[in-house]
């Protein structure tokens, strides 16, 4: 094929989710809903691990970085997806279909890396708390959020690298509400087989690879668990059972998704809803619902936020002319 077809196609029709104006208002309301709710609380769990210095350690470092990836997860097709709803042709440019493509594989691969590093985190505290301070320095944490920000550019530049120059002819319709390699790769005007068997490699094997070896590490930090008396075990089985729900409902739909050998099903749009909307929602009820000091700690933070706003009308010029 020549390199003339290769700039045919310049936009991409997304079939989004649903036809029916019923249907469209309900989900308009639910995905909002979800998306003000997942926004406001993970901002909120930084927020409160920022202002509040109980919670200055490396766990609440970690867990903080991942609200604000959660918080950039919910931002990066959610917003179209809502506003597409409404709109009788959802067209997405080629160039803003592979930006999309790179910020959801790019966030993506880096909130993989920070669920290991938070894995190795709890393995620390647990089986060598005594030099949990020493080795989870904040350098040392820093220096791995770096690393797993490296890692999910690397994972996203790599896949882009093998699609960005596909040539586009015919076919232009995605069944989806977003851009992802899948959909993107078929409608390619050339034989995709090994570019498909790539991006399984790439997003499908690591995902599958990485939640095993994290899974393993989970049930060797609980066996370690069971083996202390003390009154501290309790509250580590809390902190590791929400942290073996976040990698369940991050991992669960990226493999499915990637992985699944009947790609066509209808089950991956629920999926990519879930990764991409209610999952960065259930991370912050998980985190703080099961945590009862930062409940507390959130609840200090508003006590505090209402005080100012009250000492700042009491003192406001308005206020002390009418005085």
């Amino acid at each position: 094929m020549d390199g003339g077809n290769h700039s045919v196609v310049s936009e991409f029709l997304l079939l989004g989710l649903t036809n029916s104006w019923e249907i469209q208002i309900l989900l308009f309301l639910c995905f909002t809903m979800f998306y003000i709710a997942s926004v406001l609380g993970n901002l909120l769990i930084v927020l409160t691990i920022i202002f509040d210095h109980h919670f200055h350690s490396p766990m609440y470092f970690l867990l903080a970085n991942l609200s604000l990836i959660d918080t950039g997860v919910s931002n990066i097709a959610t917003p179209r997806m809502v506003y597409d709803l409404f709109r009788k042709h959802k067209v997405i440019s080629l160039k803003g279909c592979i930006a999309q493509m790179f910020f959801i594989h790019s966030v993506g691969g880096t909130e993989m890396v920070l669920l290991i590093v938070m894995a190795y985190d709890r393995y620390v505290a647990i089986c060598k708390p005594l030099h949990y301070l020493t080795i989870m320095s904040l350098r040392v944490c820093t220096s791995l959020l770096a690393v797993a920000w490296t890692i999910g550019l690397i994972h996203s530049v790599a896949q882009l690298a093998f699609v960005v120059n596909l040539p586009f002819c015919g076919p232009n319709k995605m069944d989806s509400f977003y851009c992802d390699f899948p959909q993107f790769i078929k409608l390619a005007c050339t034989d995709t087989y090994r570019l498909e068997f790539l991006i399984i490699a790439n997003s499908g094997f690591i995902s599958l690879g990485t939640f095993f070896i994290l899974i393993v590490s989970y049930i060797f930090i609980l066996v370690t668990v069971r083996k202390h008396t003390s009154g501290g075990s309790s509250k580590a089985l809390s902190t590791l059972s929400a942290h073996i729900t976040v990698v369940v409902l991050f991992f669960g739909p990226c493999i499915i998704v990637y992985v699944w050998p009947f790609p066509t099903l209808p089950i991956d749009k629920f999926l990519a809803i879930f990764d991409a909307l209610i999952t960065p929602f259930l991370n912050p009820i998980i985190y703080t619902f099961r945590n009862k000091e930062m409940k507390e700690a959130m609840k200090r933070l508003f006590c505090k936020v209402v005080s100012f706003r009250k000492h700042s009308f009491m003192h406001s010029p308005r206020n002390s002319d009418s005085s």
